[in-house]
């Protein structure tokens, strides 16, 4: 029986920026983080995908496959609102059971939903609702199945603008003729590790017990896989928010180390500041440096933990927190950190605070001087929710206050009461 609905945005980025600006509508797209040849492209159009441009694709080689490609630099924010208004479009035909990504979503079926026909037509319902509130630039792709993985799988299966249903007496054959790979949870890594095991078809993996899906995957997780293959339901474990962390590649000017250090404060800000507007404090944080060169050479004395990684040196070093959240000692603890760090050119940075727990149970500190530190973050949060990002702020990150602007991850949807950088514009946004 039919009883998960699967929304998927078809190339969501791009439609949003065709949807805002109409002359950008039938043409090749790409949505970039900034304007330089050596980024890469965030999401391509149908018309871009078409040529070979697609996510990761660098700016230069995607000019090169696709003469007549449009850069458009991307809205954050607006990609956010777009979500909301496509969720609650979704919302009157059917109830929205979770947001699984900033252009994913999945509902339950009612019990009188549930045969193919009647799917078919709420699934109609949906694409015209959505079509109705966001414009004609906006579609999706509609899965519908007995459980949530497959329904996912089958949204994919047709794009653009796609339905596609699978019940459960098609299973698992139904999933023969696709790559393994278009299995959510298996990605190049694990495509690889299953080959090593003689595992290269849809159908054999089906083909497998339990026991030997367990031995494949080295966990209990394989003999899900077989449930899942089955449209079987399984229960969502609870999720528990461990960190808060931004990161960002810098441009060409804010490369030299004492450039780079600004936005690594601009990172802390943020992060800072989404932890205490979710309610909890943090009991470590991580700084992350991504250098331009061999850093290791460059390294103070003592400095450990330069590595590569591809063409890059990597560096990182993590510090302990007495369960905080106010900025300025997140700042001290940051400080300490960049001090040990390589002087050297940078690409990159990232700053994460983990080892998260609930403020009110946290143990309370027993000096006045961090409760005033805490009442003080309050009130600035408070004002920068009012005025905007850059009405007050630590002034260590003045020369990077329009720096590291709102950015989508693609699970984790951007909170639009916290007050952020517009990308397009680069001015300050208060909450809505």
């Amino acid at each position: 029986m039919l009883q998960w609905l699967y929304v998927d945005m078809n190339a969501f980025f791009a439609s949003v920026e065709q949807a805002l600006h109409p002359e950008l509508r039938g043409l090749p797209v790409a949505v970039v983080p900034l304007i330089a040849e050596t980024t890469s492209v965030i999401a391509a159009s149908y018309q871009a995908k078409a040529f070979g441009v697609k996510t990761g694709t660098k700016v230069a080689d995607a000019r090169r496959l696709c003469p007549g490609l449009r850069l458009v630099l991307g809205s954050h924010g607006a990609y956010t609102r777009f979500h909301h208004t496509v969720a609650a479009a979704i919302d009157t035909v059917i109830p929205v059971d979770r947001v699984c990504s900033i252009d994913e979503f999945r509902s339950r079926l009612a019990p009188n939903q549930r045969t193919p026909a009647l799917a078919a037509r709420l699934a109609a319902d949906i694409k015209r609702a959505i079509a109705s509130r966001c414009g004609p630039s906006l579609t999706c792709s509609i899965g519908v199945a007995p459980n949530p993985f497959i329904a996912k799988v089958a949204a994919d299966m047709l794009k653009p603008d796609g339905l596609t249903i699978i019940e459960k007496h098609e299973l698992p054959g139904r999933l023969f003729p696709l790559p393994m790979t278009d299995l959510p949870g298996i990605g190049p890594r694990m495509d690889a590790r299953l080959r090593r095991l003689g595992i290269t078809s849809i159908e054999r993996l089906a083909s497998m017990s339990r026991a030997q899906l367990r031995h494949a995957w080295g966990s209990v997780v394989g003999e899900e896989w077989y449930d899942r293959l089955r449209g079987d339901t399984l229960h969502d474990a609870p999720t528990v928010r461990r960190s808060v962390g931004h990161s960002h590649v810098l441009p060409p000017d804010k490369r030299p180390h004492g450039q780079a250090r600004p936005v690594a404060v601009r990172l802390l800000a943020k992060a800072a500041q989404r932890v205490r507007h979710l309610g909890y404090v943090a009991s470590s944080i991580t700084l992350s440096v991504r250098y331009l060169g061999d850093a290791s050479r460059r390294a103070r004395p003592g400095v450990h933990g330069v590595g590569w990684g591809g063409a890059f040196a990597r560096w990182h070093e993590e510090a302990s927190l007495p369960g905080v959240s106010d900025t300025p000692t997140l700042l001290a603890a940051l400080a300490g950190l960049w001090d040990r760090a390589p002087v050297a050119d940078i690409l990159a940075l990232g700053v994460t605070l983990a080892g998260l727990e609930p403020a009110d149970a946290a143990t309370g500190s027993l000096f006045g001087g961090q409760r005033a530190r805490s009442r003080l973050a309050a009130a600035l949060d408070a004002i920068t929710g009012r005025y905007g990002a850059d009405a007050v702020y630590p002034a260590s990150m003045h020369d990077a206050k329009k720096s590291a602007p709102r950015r989508i991850a693609f699970s984790n949807i951007p909170d639009l009461d916290l007050p952020d950088i517009d990308t397009a514009t680069g001015e300050a946004e208060p909450t809505r």
